[in-house]
């Protein structure tokens, strides 16, 4: 790669890992949360809730904004709007005021999943932009093994409001950075209204395309499987196990190392073995893997090492399925290709949000909830894989 496009890539990348940061730093800090505004474990999941699912509807708004005004000024806009959302939840005085600090911490989180990847588009194709994007997702892929260590070390001096000044210092850099280091990579000859009927369309389109929606709701409980274990294993891991913060946000990087080591190899299994076959076998051997640890769990062998270790198993799994499932939905619909990466996360960011929601009520603070809850969310993407697929090819 040229020096200036690594530079680049860098740039973006440091800019993409904030939102992530954004959601795993705070972990460690939940049942903190919980007890100091006085409300239920269920309460503070909401936070995560309100989080992803303006995230997710917010990423069909910069996409074409950036089309049309350029790269630049979504993301001072977008990451203006983080900035100001985390001074506010710093502040919070109840549960209320945090998750709706939360929601528009969303809305301005969002410019830095959807402008970054148009940036590349309009810096290198090929194998060049490959390149970029394999830089940028080197540092987005650590993002979740060190946010959690970091939300753990801020809380060793201070508590959970010390975190959101902490990210409220990296989205004023951030902001600087967008400023002053970050060219404008889309010329106004090339920029193009927003036509809402084209957008509409579009998503008409694609929602009446079995296989996109198939490919797009695998992935939407595979990550709804993840948010699940993100607003949970906090209580569980800290009040069931007795880890301290720090211990917790070992545990939550060893399933991080099992999720982002096997995406890794998702290309190279996919060239040799055909993507079809790879999602096929690795969305059951999430679905079995899953399913086998909660028997174990619900017969009373709840050890942390088994959770921990089963938990890892399926993950790994999970991290096959994400990216190949992401590039079959977006194959058959080149033309309209953005309109479809930022429909299918808004959906896939949705049905995590919801799957919180409608766990949250169930969950006890102990992995015998916890566990089959993220088991339930493989099934259903294991039956969006049987709906959109020819066959499940298991040999």
């Amino acid at each position: 790669m040229r020096d200036p496009l690594f530079r680049m890539a860098l740039l973006l990348g440091l800019l993409s890992a904030v939102g992530p940061f954004a959601i795993d730093m705070y972990l460690p800090a939940l049942p903190e949360v919980a007890s100091d505004l006085g409300t239920s474990e269920a309460g503070a999941a909401l936070t995560l809730t309100a989080y992803f699912i303006v995230f997710g509807i917010a990423q069909m708004i910069y996409g074409p904004l950036s089309d049309a005004l350029g790269r630049k000024p979504p993301l001072v806009i977008g990451v203006a709007i983080f900035l100001a959302a985390t001074i506010a939840a710093s502040l919070a005085p109840d549960i209320g005021w945090l998750i709706a600090a939360r929601a528009v911490q969303g809305l301005g989180a969002a410019t830095l999943m959807a402008v970054p990847r148009a940036v590349i588009r309009d810096m290198a194709t090929g194998p060049a932009a490959a390149r970029m994007m394999a830089a940028i997702m080197i540092v987005i892929s650590v993002s979740p093994m060190l946010a959690p260590l970091t939300g753990s070390a801020v809380m060793a001096w201070g508590g959970w409001r010390e975190i959101f000044a902490v990210l409220a210092v990296a989205a004023a850099v951030s902001l600087g950075l967008i400023l002053f280091a970050l060219p404008e990579t889309l010329a106004v000859a090339q920029r193009r209204p927003v036509r809402l009927a084209e957008m509409l369309a579009g998503a008409r389109r694609l929602l009446g395309d079995r296989r996109f929606l198939g490919l797009t709701m695998i992935g939407g409980f595979g990550m709804a499987s993840f948010f699940v274990f993100l607003a949970s294993a906090s209580f569980v891991y800290t009040r069931q196990y007795g880890l301290s913060p720090t211990g917790f946000s070992l545990a939550f990087a060893v399933n991080a190392i099992g999720f982002f080591s096997a995406s890794q190899f998702a290309g190279r299994l996919a060239e040799r073995f055909g993507m079809e076959r790879v999602i096929s076998l690795a969305i059951t051997g999430f679905a079995l893997a899953t399913l086998l640890l909660a028997a174990v769990v619900l017969a009373g062998i709840d050890a942390l090492p088994v959770v921990v270790a089963g938990l890892f198993l399926g993950n790994a799994c999970l991290g096959l399925v994400m990216p190949t499932a992401m590039v079959m939905s977006l194959d058959p619909h080149p033309d309209i290709a953005g309109l479809a990466s930022s429909l299918g996360g808004t959906v896939q960011m949705l049905t995590g949000g919801l799957m919180i929601a409608v766990t949250g009520p169930f969950l006890d603070n102990t992995a015998a909830t916890m566990v089959p809850a993220i088991a339930l969310c493989a099934v259903l993407a294991w039956l969006a894989a049987a709906a959109s697929l020819p066959r499940l090819r298991l040999r």
